[in-house]
């Protein structure tokens, strides 16, 4: 019955003239353009033939249990790896010619705490502004400005590793902030945090995207997908099997009538790859 529901969701996508598979939700500018990427690990392939777009001002939600390839493919529009083959374009730009200019107009969160714990949270934001070329004025006035928008601007002399999960999160945030990135790559910014917290980060997020930033999120945690992303890719094996917005998602069933409508984003991931987010 799943493999049914797979393969009538893959002609759904196929045979859709103007599907989400191509365009970006409400037709909105592209911003990011990922085309057939592969990523071979000796005789591995770990990314396969991967392709989507995402909107400017979009955030886009990429899921699937681990082993995936998500981290993969992340790490590839970062520039932490050369693909195999295939390209990447942001904002007009080539990973595989530009590649330091692309650098230059990306963050990202990554899932781990990437913080000096010694150093208060305004040396941490300076530093992070340093690598990226800003003068000394810059750095503290771009410090400043973000630890009033993540809420910490009161804890700015306080030691990092005096501050709660939450808090270091949102601190690890604004330093993915600090270059004004027009596009944001998120990995599970909200694991291991209290709900108090996870709703100010969510919050947060929102406020990133009214601003105009294009957000790539993932999580494990299917109720932010459905809250945060205007459209979400569901990715297995190496391959992403299904693309669209949520309605979309969960609009589709198999022909045959043998599957019904799911319920929610959890049901419909399980339905596609058997198995749960966290498999």
């Amino acid at each position: 019955m799943q493999e049914a529901f797979k393969n009538s969701f893959s002609h759904t996508m196929n045979s859709t003239k103007t599907g989400p598979i191509h365009m970006p939700n409400d037709a909105r500018m592209v911003e990011v353009e990922v085309q057939h990427l592969v990523k071979n690990f000796g005789k591995h392939e770990a990314v396969r033939d991967v392709s989507f777009t995402i909107g400017k001002g979009e955030i886009f939600g990429l899921l699937g249990p681990n082993g995936a390839g998500k981290s993969t493919t992340i790490n590839m529009l970062c520039g932490y790896l050369k693909p195999t083959s295939g390209d990447v374009t942001i904002s007009g730009l080539t990973l595989s010619a530009h590649l330091r200019k692309v650098k230059g107009i990306i963050g990202v969160v990554p899932q781990e705490i990437a913080l000096y714990k010694d150093l208060n949270s305004l040396e941490n934001l300076e530093f992070f502004g340093k690598i990226y070329g800003m003068s000394k004025k810059e750095c503290q006035q771009r410090s400043e400005e973000l630890l009033h928008f993540v809420g910490l601007y009161d804890r700015r002399k306080d030691a990092v590793k005096t501050f709660s999960g939450g808090m270091q999160r949102r601190i690890n945030m604004a330093v993915g902030l600090m270059n004004e990135p027009e596009f944001l790559m998120m990995d599970e910014p909200t694991v291991g945090v209290d709900p108090q917290s996870r709703e100010n980060i969510f919050t947060t997020i929102e406020q990133i995207r009214d601003q105009g930033t294009t957000l790539l999120y993932t999580t494990h945690y299917m109720e932010e997908a459905e809250r945060l992303c205007d459209r979400i890719a569901i990715m297995d094996e190496g391959q992403i099997i299904a693309l669209g917005t949520l309605e979309q998602l969960l609009a589709l069933r198999d022909q045959q009538q043998e599957v019904q409508r799911p319920h929610g984003l959890q049901e419909l991931f399980i339905q596609l790859t058997g198995k749960t987010l966290r498999d």
